[in-house]
Order: C-alpha cells, then structure tokens, then sequence
C-alpha cells in the first residue's frame, strides 16, 4: 500500500475519534434521579389496559385541580400539556403515546414535578417504565438538584406516572413531596372506576 493512502486514511481516523471524543466531553450527562422506584401495571387496572377502553384524552384541569396547586410544602409553579410524549422524555422514547400531561412544583429548598403519559396499552406502559428504569428519565421541567432527588415511576393500566423531586430540603420533607406528588396519580382511579 502506498504512502499517500495510508497518511489520509489514518487522518480521517484520527478525526473521527477526536470529534467522537469532543462530542462525549462537552455533551452534558442528562440528569436522572438518586432514588428510583418502579412499578408495572398490574390486574387492578385491567378495565383501563388499552386506550380503546378509556379513549377520552386527558386535560390539564382534570390531573391538576385546583386542590393540586399546593402539595405538601410544594406550590405549583407551570402545567404544560405535550402532543409529542418524546418532547418529555430524555434518552427513552414512549411508543404509541398520544399526550404527556407535566406540572412542576416549587417549595422552599426543593423542587419537583409530576408527568403522566397516556400510551396505547398496559404492554407499551410497561415497556416505558423499563426505558426509564436504565435508559433514560424524564426531562427536568424545573431546575433542582438531580444527586439528592428521589422518583417514584408506575405503569397503570395504559398510563405512566413519574414524580420526582429534589433539592436540599430535609429529607422527611423530600419524602413528604414525593409521596403528594405521586397522589396525583389517583386520576388514573377515577378512569378505572368510570370504566367499571
């Protein structure tokens, strides 16, 4: 092989590897949570375990009532209502999900956010719930201190809830915000009662 081959060949090879290795350097590390805690569906939700059996699409107004403004020692900060479900996700994708309903919180040393996900069935669900188990998370809504947060992830029926919260808060308060945050969830009981 001739001189003036090789010397281009190894160039472009060593400029690949160095924007591969400027591209892992400057990109930053997605935020995801210290604590995580995942369910899947399970039989209770089997009257809502495809969208054919509960069709009407969320609304903002029915997850975040007006009881929901202030949760625990949270206050809600923005509701935010996304057509393309990937547009609240990082590194994961939600296959045959038509809308992600997120609220964000703010309270005094933490933050937080609720997002639930309306998917096709219990199976896509679950999948999801796996995805953010390792590959990905939610998008922050709202800045907070991923390294002390906490999440709480559930599959039921044909929908996905993620609540999340973080900051420098104690930690009994940090649970406290995480257990009202996830008690947004109890919308999806009202769905399984109205499809019984």
């Amino acid at each position: 092989m001739s001189r003036r081959v090789v010397l281009p060949a190894v160039t472009a090879v060593v400029v690949v590897i160095a924007a591969v290795a400027g591209w892992l350097w400057l990109r930053k590390e997605e935020p995801r949570p210290a604590m995580f805690h995942a369910e899947s569906t399970s039989a209770f939700y089997a009257t809502i375990a495809t969208r054919q059996a509960d069709a009407a699409p969320l609304t903002v107004q029915e997850v975040f009532t007006p009881a929901a403004r202030a949760l625990a020692k949270l206050t809600l900060d923005a509701t935010a209502q996304f057509d393309d479900c990937d547009d609240a996700l990082q590194g994961v994708s939600a296959d045959g999900c038509t809308q992600a309903l997120r609220a964000t919180y703010k309270g005094e040393g933490m933050a937080g956010q609720f997002v639930i996900f309306n998917l096709g069935d219990g199976k896509a669900a679950d999948a999801l719930v796996a995805g953010l188990s390792k590959d990905g998370f939610v998008r922050q809504g709202i800045p907070f201190d991923a390294a002390s947060s906490q999440a709480q992830v559930r599959a039921m029926g044909h929908y996905v809830t993620v609540s999340w919260v973080g900051g420098t808060a104690s930690a009994d308060d940090l649970v406290q915000a995480l257990v009202a945050l996830d008690g947004l969830g109890q919308v999806v009981q009202t769905r399984v009662v109205a499809a019984g």
